[in-house]
């Protein structure tokens, strides 16, 4: 473990839902914690795709249905109470071929013993589940066979194009669902102080949680004239980390460089891994 001091690293995090526990981790390890939310959750309000995918479901028009993430599967469920068709689509949903991306997803249905046929392994990125998923059709043809058959994907966050188009070319017909979208914090000053910091050579380590916050964290960085200064602090000496593959794939999608992936793609071994890699940076 680290001890406060000059060979401690000062580590910014981006993440907004659990930033006290993050913040909570980094001093644990002896480090210096930044906390700059880049992210606030924002409920698609009356959502109209949401409500037009439980009564389709209801009714049984898909016969395929993808959960990308635990919280979208719990706010679908939401938006089918508010209609008052949450058993109904409950019902619908064990009629149908359900996809999960990963475990936060399988546990939402396992509370409501509603079944699953695919799960990828872990990091359960997109491409695992593709994976997974031709892993079944090639074992099961007849029940996997997505030509001309309609699959809804519960969408958390940025779309997936990628996914959407690996479905499309199995022959499935993509109905993405919208459950959140993300916009910027509304206090918007410790991010812009943070930006400014690490432009300015002074933040050791950043952090990354989501493609969701990188897309936030280079736009505000854009918008503050902060991108120049930044992208030359990493090339010089701060280091760029990622939860897991799905993030890094979005920040090498942006010229910006990973310099640790975290795995298993936790919190823990992100803050851990990031500080030992920064301390053997440093004994170069």
């Amino acid at each position: 473990m680290l001890v406060d001091g000059e060979g401690s690293p000062r580590v910014c995090l981006f993440e907004s839902r659990r930033s006290v526990e993050m913040v909570t981790l980094v001093k644990k390890m002896g480090a210096t914690a930044i906390a700059a939310p880049s992210m606030r959750e924002i409920p698609i309000q009356d959502n109209p795709t949401a409500i037009r995918f439980v009564h389709d479901a209801v009714a049984d028009r898909f016969p395929f249905i993808v959960l990308l993430t635990g919280v979208g599967t719990e706010a679908l469920f939401e938006v089918a109470r508010s209609q008052g068709m949450l058993d109904d689509l409950y019902a619908a949903m064990r009629r149908a071929t359900v996809i999960v991306r990963g475990p936060k997803p399988a546990a939402v249905l396992h509370r409501v013993n509603i079944p699953f046929a695919v799960r990828p392994p872990e990091p359960n990125t997109w491409r695992e589940m593709l994976a997974a998923i031709d892993q079944a059709m090639s074992e099961n043809p007849e029940e996997f066979d997505f030509r001309g058959r309609a699959v809804a994907v519960q969408e958390y966050g940025l779309p997936n194009a990628r996914l959407y188009a690996e479905l499309e070319a199995r022959g499935a017909i993509v109905t993405p669902i919208p459950v959140y979208r993300w916009a910027l914090p509304e206090d918007m000053a410790p991010l812009h102080r943070a930006l400014q910091e690490t432009a300015a050579g002074n933040v050791d380590i950043l952090l990354f949680t989501s493609a969701n916050q990188v897309s936030n964290v280079l736009d505000t960085a854009e918008q503050g004239g902060h991108l120049a200064g930044i992208r030359a602090a990493i090339e010089d000496r701060t280091l760029v980390a990622s939860i897991g593959p799905t993030c890094s794939e979005f920040l090498s999608e942006k010229n910006w460089p990973v310099h640790f992936e975290a795995s298993p793609p936790k919190m823990g071994p992100l803050v851990r891994g990031a500080i030992d890699v920064w301390q053997s940076r440093r004994k170069e």
